[in-house]
Order: structure tokens, then sequence, then C-alpha cells
């Protein structure tokens, strides 16, 4: 499931429930981070859980936003980050293309595990 070069079908957002609960209200979900740092910080599906652990850690009510990569075109950039590329969404995303969110809880640790839901999106 990969598009054109080799990028991901889809990326992965952690957000709260209520976030993207109030994106149904407006069709579009926008995270803070697209008014304060200009894009919505995302994820690979291999980068979910160490971005889980680094930045939610002990958090609840937690969902991940699983997007489509090709709809949103060249508001999505692959951007270095802590020696890695990360997904950059620079504009908001319409949640016609949010295709699940999966609740994402945290174990009694603090800690994260991909849900199994997530095996459908691919590797």
């Amino acid at each position: 499931m990969s598009i054109e070069g080799g990028k991901p079908g889809f990326v992965f957002h952690i957000t709260e429930r209520s976030a993207f609960s109030a994106a149904l209200e407006t069709g579009v979900y926008e995270a803070p981070s697209l008014k304060s740092e200009g894009f919505i910080h995302c994820s690979t599906r291999a980068q979910i859980a160490r971005t889980a652990v680094r930045f939610f850690r002990g958090r609840r009510g937690l969902v991940l936003l699983c997007i489509e990569a090709t709809p949103l075109g060249d508001a999505l950039r692959f951007e270095p980050a802590d020696e890695e590329l990360f997904p950059h969404c620079y504009a908001g995303i319409a949640v016609e293309q949010i295709v699940a969110v999966i609740e994402f809880p945290c174990d009694a640790n603090g800690e994260f595990v991909l849900p199994e839901e997530i095996e459908m999106f691919g590797a």
C-alpha cells in the first residue's frame, strides 16, 4: 500500500478523541500545530509507537487517525526530524480522508502497543 516514490499509502496522527469529534462538526481536522507550526505532525506506521511514547506517554483518551496519503497531494511532505523523515501535512485534513479512527490506549506503565486494527494498513 504505497504511493508513488515509495511513500506509504497511509499516514497516522495521534490525537485526543475530543479533537477528532470536533472535526466531525466542521468536516476538517486541524491540529493545534497547524496554526502554531504550519503543519500537522504525522507518522508512518513504523514511527507510531516511538512517537506515542515520546510525546503522549501516560495520556488517556487518545485515538489514532488513519489517513489516506495520496489525496493529501503536495500538502504532505516528508521532512527530516530526529534523523528520520516524518510526514507533515501542511493543510487541514478532510474527514473523508480519515479512513479509520482507532482507540489508542496506553498500558498501566504509560507505554503504547500498536492496536491489532493497524495491521490492515500495511507495513
